[in-house]
């Protein structure tokens, strides 16, 4: 005789349920969650990425991982005016992701060496240059690492165009154009009036975290471009999904 007739009583979710973004990157689809992990410092929202959560879908586990840099920027370039710019950059800023800056330029998402910990040795970092190839002026590392030279970007106050087509922009944003197409549509006059402030970039041995905000000091916000963000609290961050372990459909 067969047992087990009944109601089958539906239990607690394993993990917390958690809503998710779908954005357009890189002529592709990133999955992120929303809204952003935070406030804390990009240490402390990185560590919550990585707990379980329930898929809102289908109630399956998933954890993302910290994102790269042209990752936060397609996140809040989706519906920028209406999400991310008062959501995250007008009240607080946002955690880009890491950068490593030397005398002669910058470092995007440097790699992590076999214990998977990020490659932070100045001689180490140069290596990786000796071997790549300039495209426009920066460097395309792959898996997210870039590299812009210090002469292919301005610091300091300036209208939005000349950052967009900086070197800076550019590495951040991971594109091989001349202009970084999502930064462009963020730093709009209609966004920002003022211009950008790029700050914070000279040379530093640590590894750092880049941050974007709106300047709400000034007398039209200017959006803030800061390469000294680490210990803050105040900092959000995009969770990417990790795809090691996401459903097959979201």
């Amino acid at each position: 005789m067969e047992e087990g007739y009944g109601l089958i009583q539906a239990g607690e979710p394993k993990a917390p349920p958690i809503s998710l973004l779908r954005v357009p990157h890189q002529s592709n689809a990133l999955v992120v969650a929303y809204p952003t992990f935070g406030p804390s410092t990009f240490k402390n929202n990185t560590a919550k990425m990585q707990e379980p959560y329930s898929h809102p879908k289908t109630g399956e586990m998933i954890t993302f991982r910290a994102p790269r840099t042209s990752e936060s920027i397609s996140a809040v370039a989706y519906n920028f005016e209406t999400m991310a710019k008062p959501q995250i950059f007008d009240p607080r800023w946002l955690q880009v992701g890491y950068t490593r800056k030397i005398a002669e330029g910058i470092f995007f998402n440097v790699p992590r060496d076999t214990q998977g910990n990020p490659i932070t040795d100045e001689q180490a970092l140069r290596s990786f240059l000796e071997n790549g190839k300039k495209t426009n002026g920066i460097y395309l590392l792959g898996n997210g690492f870039t590299y812009a030279p210090r002469e292919t970007f301005e610091t300091g106050v300036q209208d939005g165009e000349t950052f967009a087509r900086g070197g800076l922009s550019r590495a951040m944003e991971e594109t091989p154009g001349l202009v970084a197409k999502n930064l462009q549509s963020i730093v709009s006059k209609k966004n920002y009036p003022k211009g950008v402030n790029v700050f914070g970039w000279d040379e530093d041995s640590a590894l750092r975290v880049a941050s974007l905000g709106s300047d709400r000091d000034s007398d039209d916000w200017q959006l803030d471009v800061d390469g000294l963000d680490w210990d803050d609290y105040d900092g959000c961050a995009f969770g990417v999904l990790d795809v090691l372990k996401a459903p097959q459909k979201i």
